[in-house]
């Protein structure tokens, strides 16, 4: 498909990438000639903006720090058809740029992810931990939300005008990818998937994502998600549990009395009809909060159909 009439912006978050930031410029220069770059700086202690600059690219100071915060600046400030957004460490493979394009145009779709192929398991910078926790967080949102995504962490993902314009990000940091993805199946946004390369980072580049830190950040962020996209299922879980300890603590109390007309275990009966009416309310403010959230949900999608 000729790209040369659309609008085309590869939008880069970045932060301390000055040793790969020039490489990453002229190569998504070399695979879209006709986009428009634009490194998003958050903070850097080096010269990335600089040399992000002398590459070409149209740079932007973000200042408050996360990965989520850069992506929300990303999606206000830049104005394209089509919007690209990879990392700024040379890991992604720019010349599968166009073939993620075209997939977005040619099938009608409004996000296309960037899946890092099993080709790259002996990288270095894709550790075994990495996908692992990958594969279990990627599992544990499509149990949660549906869908059948394979890499809901990668970094390198098209988007449509209406998507980018229409996504409020809530996450400051690397849960950022999460949102994207809870997004698109709530709202029932079409997306698809292309497989590319995934290479190693240069020597001297360091990696910024934490295995074990922001693997419970994007596992707290699932949770906040299905708390506030389904609430009558997340408080209702919480409510039946209630109640089911409740009867379980209950239950000698009961038999007691049956036993001998007597009731010996005041605490354990009040603890008992306190958990109970907790647990009745939870049911309540589940069924609250969907209504909420329905009314929520259809306002996101009016808006985003007018795109």
């Amino acid at each position: 498909m000729e790209l040369s009439h659309l609008k085309i912006a590869v939008i880069i978050p970045c932060y301390n990438e000055e040793k790969t930031i020039q490489n990453v410029v002229t190569d998504f220069k070399k695979s879209l000639p006709k986009a428009n770059i634009y490194v998003f700086d958050n903070n850097s202690s080096d010269r990335t903006g600089e040399v992000a600059k002398k590459a070409g690219a149209i740079v932007y100071s973000v200042q408050n720090a996360g990965k989520g915060n850069v992506v929300r600046r990303m999606f206000s400030d830049v104005d394209a058809d089509v919007y690209l957004m990879v990392d700024g460490d040379d890991t992604y493979h720019a010349a599968s740029a166009p073939r993620l394009i075209e997939k977005l145009l040619n099938e009608n779709l409004d996000m296309v992810v960037g899946c890092r192929t099993e080709d790259s398991k002996d990288n270095n910078n894709y550790r075994a931990g990495h996908r692992l926790g990958n594969k279990l967080l990627t599992s544990s949102v499509s149990t949660i939300f549906g869908g059948n995504f394979t890499d809901m962490l990668s970094g390198y993902r098209a988007f449509s005008k209406r998507f980018v314009k229409s996504f409020t990000a809530e996450s400051k940091g690397f849960e950022i990818e999460t949102e994207l993805t809870v997004h698109t199946l709530e709202l029932r946004i079409p997306y698809g998937e292309v497989d590319t390369p995934y290479f190693e980072r240069p020597e001297g580049s360091e990696s910024k994502l934490s295995t074990y830190k922001d693997g419970f950040k994007i596992l707290s962020m699932i949770i906040r998600l299905y708390s506030n996209e389904r609430p009558a299922q997340f408080w209702g879980f919480f409510g039946g549990f209630l109640i089911l300890i409740a009867a379980a603590l209950s239950l000698p109390v009961f038999i007691e009395y049956l036993q001998t007309s007597k009731v010996e275990r005041f605490p354990t009966l009040i603890v008992s009809i306190g958990m109970v009416i907790i647990g009745f309310l939870s049911f309540t403010i589940g069924l609250v909060l969907r209504t909420v959230t329905k009314g929520r949900k259809e306002a996101k999608h009016l808006w985003y159909l007018t795109l």
